[in-house]
């Protein structure tokens, strides 16, 4: 749809805010990340996503073990409701990576492993496409290795190639989203890799080259806009979460571009506005950096009808902004739906 709900479901874990089974996923949500798809070892490339583990009767020495999802359906029931979910239109991915799922592509052999066991995984399930959501030491950049127009970094290298290959698979219809966090994004308006000198942290603007060379593959760019450090803006002010105003300062700069590194002689160029989502945790519990419906509210007004601004002058109006990313469906629900709610408000879900 023209304004898209993306959530992730937790789907392999719960980690507190309660198991969702896939049938159950509220109408609201359009796209559905199914977390997380994680390698079987950091530079394998070999991914592998399997359901929550259980307890219940039928499978009593998980229960006693601590089966973390007492609900989870079968694998049967799940695929059928990914299947019921396609036909009321909604998209279902395999999101690859999260906190846990370090994810290096250092070689040409772990490059073919991953879009091997990437297909299988679509392929099994009936999946719409991928959700990058590689955090932590997944990407950095090799010294010496400062242009995001021309990486040279393998890691780099081989995720783009790994992509584009599977993209070239499916087709068209291929659904391709990222998820990264403002570090390996925004961050990269001031500091690219370990820098001209070397020092700097290598994972700085990581993102950059792997969203430029997908740009035209790429359905939608979340940038996670929570656990993260004040980062500078377009208007050489730092930003800090919690408010409109970040999402705001975060979300222009992916819409107007910005020269990398502060050098005007490579400048990351605009995503289209139907390329991106403004990414949020779903409540307190969530993640840090949790901004009340109101400040969304003021965010979105700002960005697609340049009203409810505050001191942050964006670049431009962006109607077609495509909508909100949540960590995530169950904490939503834990929640009583406040993020999603406030969603259809919004744009008449």
């Amino acid at each position: 749809p023209a304004h898209a709900l993306v959530g992730y479901l937790h789907s392999s874990f719960a980690n507190g805010s309660g198991y969702t089974r896939m049938a159950d996923v509220p109408d609201s949500w359009d796209v559905i990340d199914l977390a997380f798809g994680e390698p079987t070892s950091v530079t394998s490339g070999d991914i592998r996503f399997s359901l929550c583990p259980g307890g219940g009767t039928s499978r009593s020495s998980e229960a006693e073990s601590g089966g973390e999802c007492p609900n989870v359906e079968s694998v049967a029931e799940f695929k059928a409701a990914i299947k019921a979910k396609q036909a009321a239109g909604k998209k279902v991915l395999i999101s690859i990576g999260g906190q846990n799922g370090q994810v290096q592509l250092a070689t040409t052999a772990a490059r073919d492993t991953f879009v091997s066991s990437v297909s299988k995984i679509i392929d099994e399930y009936g999946l719409d496409g991928l959700d990058i959501d590689f955090e932590g030491h997944s990407l950095s950049l090799n010294t010496g290795d400062t242009d995001f127009r021309n990486p040279t970094t393998p890691v780099i290298v081989n995720l783009i190639s790994a992509v584009k290959t599977l993209k070239a698979k499916y087709g068209d219809k291929f659904v391709l989203t990222m998820a990264p966090e403002t570090f390996f994004v925004q961050l990269g308006y001031q500091y690219y890799g370990s820098g001209p000198w070397g020092g700097q942290d290598p994972r700085a603007g990581a993102y950059l080259p792997v969203i430029h060379a997908l740009r035209d593959d790429l359905t939608l760019l979340h940038v996670q806009d929570y656990n993260s450090g004040s980062i500078m803006g377009l208007d050489n002010q730092y930003h800090s979460m919690g408010g409109a105003d970040f999402h705001i300062a975060m979300t222009d700069m992916l819409l107007a571009g910005f020269p990398v590194a502060g050098d005007r002689t490579k400048v990351f160029p605009g995503l289209r506005p139907d390329q991106v989502s403004i990414g949020l945790p779903a409540s307190t519990q969530a993640g840090n950096g949790y901004t009340t419906p109101a400040e969304v509210t003021k965010a979105l007004n700002c960005l697609t009808k340049k009203t409810d601004c505050g001191p942050y002058a964006t670049h431009g109006t962006w109607p077609g902004l495509r909508g909100l990313m949540t960590w995530s469906i169950n904490w939503d629900r834990f929640n009583n739906g406040e993020f999603s709610k406030n969603f259809d408000a919004y744009f008449g879900g």
